[in-house]
């Protein structure tokens, strides 16, 4: 009998060590949802982040990628990680900034001359600040990835000095700074969305946009705008950004693992991001686009007072280290 009792310990002592096992193996599976389209750095390093994921979780947590705005619009997707509705989103700063104010001092006009200058700024103890006050609001910052430079399309005419922005009906963001800017050079700011950005162009409901070229090129709005001016009127990064109740419910492990990939693939968007614009002039004007540079000198004097009006806000302390750090 004490033989049979013994067997029998040593079972329930097996079968609660598997069950154990299996609970902690337990599948983890999550949703990253950003507004590009494929083919566009923001996806590719979207796909990154699940192949990496999942490799260094023995196939165990699985990132679902929705591109193209699949899960709506940037800013309806921030409401979403908020809420816990959506895991992840390689989102945009100007919706982000709707949610925690700070972003916005990123997009400031003619702030940063590189990509590697706003790089450094973010990967420094600015960037930490703004992470801890987007936890502060429900949100977890994975990385810092990429939205480039941008620059102004339209299907009017070459945009070679302030004056030849006036009157033009110019599509921006949900971003408060990018519709500053266009106003202060005299254009008709209209907000819409990006998923509906080619046929509002096509139809004439707007005469042009201004974007990176990477997100012209992959959302073929050079179709529908012949002319690109190489503005360079301000950076914008795309935050990746994990929902504060998804984090909280993931295990320490499990958030290593996602730290881990989304660092790879921040890696990857930014060497994407940064090796796209030499490659993608030679297409667009291979493509029948005119392609115009420009001084920016005019430009950077007509936007002088965004600065000052963003300088009064309540970011205005976040935003003077910024600029010092930047100028």
């Amino acid at each position: 009998m004490k033989r049979i009792s013994l067997i029998r310990r040593t079972v329930l002592a097996a079968a609660l060590m598997a069950a154990t096992g299996l609970a902690s193996a337990q599948a983890v599976k999550l949703t990253l949802g950003h507004g590009a389209a494929p083919g566009n750095p923001r996806h590719e390093a979207a796909v990154k982040m699940a192949e990496v994921a999942k490799a260094k979780s023995n196939g165990r947590i699985e990132i679902q990628v929705a591109p193209s705005a699949q899960l709506g619009d940037d800013a309806a997707m921030v409401t979403a990680l908020r809420t816990g509705a959506l895991d992840m989103s390689a989102n945009s700063q100007g919706a982000v900034a709707n949610a925690v104010p700070e972003y916005a001092a990123f997009g400031m006009p003619f702030l940063f001359s590189s990509l590697e200058q706003a790089w450094k700024i973010l990967d420094g103890p600015l960037g930490k600040e703004l992470a801890d006050k987007s936890a502060e609001k429900g949100l977890v910052v994975l990385g810092y990835w990429d939205n480039g430079i941008r620059h102004m399309s339209n299907s009017k005419r070459p945009l070679s000095k302030p004056e030849d922005l006036k009157g033009l009906k110019m599509r921006t963001p949900p971003d408060a700074v990018t519709v500053d800017i266009m106003q202060a050079l005299g254009a008709e700011a209209q907000q819409i969305r990006f998923a509906e950005l080619y046929v509002a162009l096509q139809q004439g409901v707007v005469d042009g946009q201004e974007n990176p070229l990477m997100n012209i090129h992959a959302s073929k709005l050079y179709e529908v705008n012949k002319f690109i001016s190489l503005t360079g009127h301000k950076y914008e990064m795309t935050p990746l950004l994990i929902s504060k109740r998804t984090w909280d419910r993931l295990s320490e492990a499990d958030r290593k693992v996602l730290q881990e990939a989304a660092a790879e693939a921040t890696q990857l968007q930014r060497k994407l991001s940064k090796e796209s614009d030499d490659k993608l002039l030679v297409d667009l004007r291979a493509r029948g686009v005119q392609i115009n540079t420009v001084d920016k000198t005019p430009f950077a004097k007509a936007t002088g007072n965004v600065d000052d009006k963003w300088l009064a806000t309540p970011i205005g302390a976040y935003l003077r280290k910024v600029i010092a750090a930047a100028r």
